[in-house]
């Protein structure tokens, strides 16, 4: 198995509140690792490819607005 290769958008601030995706294995295993940036070596989510991008059309939409 691949390992995944995680960054940070380049639209994150430096705030520290940041995800990491790992978008290496979306062709190869089918998921989107996500982590917390904060925590490295904690956990990832393993998000089906379908989720993660669905989840990326809502961001896009303005549907996750910060309150």
């Amino acid at each position: 198995m691949t390992e995944p290769q995680f960054f940070t958008s380049s639209y994150s601030s430096n705030g520290g509140n940041c995800v990491e995706v790992a978008a290496n294995l979306a062709i190869s295993d089918g998921i989107v690792p996500v982590r917390d940036s904060k925590n490295p070596t904690g956990p990832a989510l393993a998000l089906p490819v379908s989720a993660f991008s669905t989840f990326l059309a809502g961001v896009k939409r303005g549907e996750f607005r910060v309150r």
